[in-house]
């Protein structure tokens, strides 16, 4: 029996993995857009483990599961028996022997693994402390839609090193192209838990402006995630001199594109004249998250497919 392929970390796919289900996700889109059905995870089910709150996530795994052919599960760890103390591993054979994927947002990495060791069926990553995989997944696809192939070009990181940042490290390393980091000080990127394999793709400035100069994507998060609420009058003060506004879209390419997770604060980490202004790609990349993660689920549950 084949091992089962989970999608926990963005280095768990092969760059021939990622050009595929790029291509597979041109495809499925071009599909939805012209309003052609396609269920190849018929009668297939999903369930939806949700430790952390979430908007984006749930709609586009959901309804992209549904637009498949499939069905979707919602369970909050509130209401079911992982609130209350019930073992990861246990859950996780359990879930697993009544679904045929699964997909975990939550705060600690070693809760998906652990629950993936124990899982008969593909999990995927919707969200963990440490990790985004599926978030960048849909920010690289947006920029090969305007842009073209990454390989080569630099993107500038600004802000919190946090699970958005680790990811886009790992991006880099596994499809050749470069991270410019600009974080505070004391907020730097810590290589061991971004997962880095080395650092010829990263480069850290103390100067957001500096790492933004020449930059081909130029994109940042919030500056308090989940979980670190109680952090958040430190990071507002620590964090101020890292907005994302006009002077350093000016310093990037002159055809960079800018990019954002949401939901955004604008005013915080990004001014309203460029997360509403032209250079702005983020509703697209909002968008295309429901697409990539189609041709995932459709990639981790039958495999690869022709045409």
């Amino acid at each position: 029996m084949d091992a089962i392929k989970h999608y926990l970390q963005f280095k768990d796919f092969s760059r021939e993995e990622y050009a595929y289900l790029f291509e597979r996700t041109r495809w499925i889109k071009d599909r939805f857009k012209r309003y052609e059905t396609h269920h190849p995870l018929f009668d297939r089910t999903l369930v939806m483990i949700f430790e952390k709150a979430s908007t984006r996530t749930r709609l586009s795994f959901e309804a992209g599961m549904h637009q498949l052919g499939g069905s979707a599960i919602y369970l909050n760890t509130r209401d079911s028996q992982l609130g209350r103390g019930e073992p990861v591993e246990d859950a996780g054979q359990v879930i697993s022997r009544m679904s045929d994927v699964v997909m975990i947002r939550t705060f600690d990495q070693d809760v998906i693994e652990r629950f993936a060791q124990n899982s008969r069926v593909p999990v995927i990553n919707g969200l963990t402390n440490e990790y985004h995989p599926c978030q960048i997944m849909a920010d690289i696809y947006t920029f090969i839609e305007h842009r073209g192939d990454i390989r080569g070009k630099t993107v500038a990181w600004i802000g919190d090193s946090n699970n958005m940042c680790n990811t886009w490290l790992q991006a880099a390393e596994l499809l050749d192209f470069n991270v410019h980091v600009s974080t505070p000080p004391g907020y730097e990127v810590e290589p061991e838990r971004a997962g880095l394999y080395g650092t010829a793709n990263f480069e850290q400035f103390a100067d957001p402006m500096d790492a933004c100069k020449g930059a081909d994507l130029v994109t940042t998060d919030v500056w308090t995630s989940m979980g670190f609420e109680a952090e958040n009058e430190a990071r507002t003060a620590a964090f101020a001199d890292w907005c994302v506004d006009a002077d350093m879209m000016k310093v990037a390419s002159p055809d960079a594109v800018f990019m954002h997770c949401l939901p955004a604060h604008r005013g915080e980490e990004v001014t309203a004249e460029v997360i509403d202004g032209p250079q702005s790609v983020v509703w697209d990349e909002a968008e295309n998250r429901l697409h990539v993660q189609k041709a995932l689920l459709e990639y981790l549950v039958v495999g690869g497919v022709d045409g």
